[in-house]
Parts: structure tokens; sequence; C-alpha cells
């Protein structure tokens, strides 16, 4: 991949939730409850990407390019359908996933469009 290419902050769209327990900077979370954010279960739908958390709130990436960490491989350019693999990042789903825009696949991570 060319180091003159970035997908960094495209179309970026981040809003602020309470978070629960475990929630990290950089994985996939789900809507738990009134204004909060959770770690998702293998095969849940994903609400966006934490971009950071502490002190019991987290910043939620909801749209735009973000770079989610990834498992299982078979993920490939182009649309996929994903779900949460229950340690903080995604998987291939073909069957119950959300079809997402891959523009950068790496060794455990994507660039995807949320």
């Amino acid at each position: 991949m060319s180091s003159k290419i970035s997908f960094e902050g495209i179309g970026e769209v981040v809003a602020t939730f309470i978070c629960g327990e475990g929630v990290v900077a950089g994985q996939a979370v789900k809507v738990t409850a009134d204004g909060t954010v959770g770690s998702c279960s293998a095969g849940e739908k994903i609400c966006g990407v934490a971009l950071s958390a502490e002190d019991g709130y987290a910043a939620v990436q909801l749209g735009g390019l973000v770079k989610v960490p990834t498992s299982g491989g078979s993920i490939t350019h182009g649309w996929c359908k994903l779900s949460a693999d229950g340690t903080g990042g995604m998987k291939l789903d073909t069957s119950a996933g959300t079809e997402y825009l891959v523009v950068r696949v790496e060794t455990d991570a994507a660039v995807i469009c949320l």
C-alpha cells in the first residue's frame, strides 16, 4: 500500500457516549442503554468504533472510514458482510452480517465505511 494514500478522518462522525466497563479505544461497540455503549458479542451488529474510552465516557465513530481489528481472515476489498467477532473487532459473516465497504485490508485489520 502506498504511503501517499490515507483514509484517516474521511466522513468521520463522532459522538460521546457513556461506556461500560471493558470498552477500550479501537474496539467495535454496540448501544446497550440510553446513550451508553458496550462490548459486542460474536455475531452482533455494531453501532461504531470507540476512538477513545476513559473516565466512563467514549468517543464513538458512527460514520465515515475507520480502521477496525479483524479476525478469521477472508475479508476482501469491496462490499463484505461483517459482524462483531466478540473480541472487539469484526469478522466475515455472510449469513447475518451487515454490508460494509472495505477499502483496505491489512493483516489483522481493515478500513471500512460505517
